[in-house]
């Protein structure tokens, strides 16, 4: 049988965070002698002193910083177990918010999306394209459900969805290709690249630059494609989003001799499988049969 409640460790953290009674006291809206007595009845069941006072700050002692990282675990681990239960009542989920980089084939996502919808015509689906270490962060921040991503999560579900083949390409007018040769990367170097920024809004990644004396950043997987098809520059850029332009001779391959092709992984991510709705699930799952039947 448990002696200390949740809510008791619930203040407990709130005190850890807000660094003293009355701070957490107004956050929670509780009285500061509730807050003092949950405090105190963790102290005496566990016979340690968690806090002390320094100046104006109630800061923690060493046990109970040991105690605040158990008892974010178990508070967090609650919150989920209540949000299982809410999704297993409510049956269907109103809406579905998946993120997406860019780079993923559009064949592929639109297929899984209109399956889902079929199924069910109800569910409002909010789609977030995003560029490297976006995707990963809106599933971070609890702002999508489930992404497909390049990078995995610390913490939550990563299961490697795809590759994607990148390729060196400009226009056929560029200067690099009318040195008819093959080319090393020293040779690109001189000229401008295009580089997609990262569409998070912490932990930017320059992820392929390769520190060309010109640099122009832009935000869109399409602004890259059309600035390069018109001899502004080259980049490395998804096979299966330029196979249009590169069939139409828009765009034409860089003759390197190593790293013409380069191979990234996408990761489908989200936080916790019982969390996600029945629409949620489907989609996942249609992705997967996607993906492995190469549709």
């Amino acid at each position: 049988m448990l002696r200390i409640t949740l809510e008791q460790w619930r203040m407990f953290r709130m005190v850890a965070e807000h660094g003293g009674f009355n701070q957490a006291a107004e956050q929670i809206h509780k009285s500061q002698s509730s807050i003092h007595t949950a405090v105190s009845k963790i102290e005496q069941l566990l016979g340690v002193k968690v806090f002390y006072v320094e100046g104006r700050k109630t800061k923690l002692t060493d046990s109970g910083e040991m105690l605040l990282r158990r008892a974010n675990y178990l508070l967090d681990e609650a919150q989920k177990v209540e949000a299982v239960g809410y999704t297993l009542g409510a049956g269907v989920e109103a809406s579905l918010r998946i993120a997406v980089d860019e780079v993923f084939d559009k064949n592929i996502l639109y297929q899984a999306l209109e399956a889902t919808s079929k199924s069910y015509p109800l569910l409002r689906i909010e789609l977030f394209e995003s560029i490297l270490s976006g995707a990963h962060e809106l599933v971070e921040s609890n702002q999508a459900d489930v992404a497909i991503s390049p990078i995995s999560l610390a913490n939550g579900v990563s299961e490697q969805l795809c590759t994607i083949d990148f390729v060196a390409v400009s226009s056929p007018f560029h200067p690099l290709q009318q040195l008819n040769r093959q080319l090393e990367l020293e040779d690109l170097k001189s000229f401008r690249q295009i580089v997609i920024r990262d569409s998070a809004y912490h932990k930017r990644s320059d992820s392929g630059w390769l520190e060309a004396e010109q640099r122009w950043t832009v935000s869109h997987l399409r602004t890259s494609i059309d600035v390069i098809s018109q001899g502004l520059g080259f980049a490395w850029l998804p096979l299966s989003a330029i196979a249009s332009e590169l069939e139409s001779a828009k765009l034409v391959r860089l003759p390197l001799t190593y790293s013409a092709i380069r191979t990234s992984s996408l990761f489908l991510v989200f936080q916790d499988g019982d969390r996600l709705g029945i629409a949620a699930q489907m989609f996942i799952e249609r992705l997967r049969d996607l993906c492995r039947n190469g549709a």
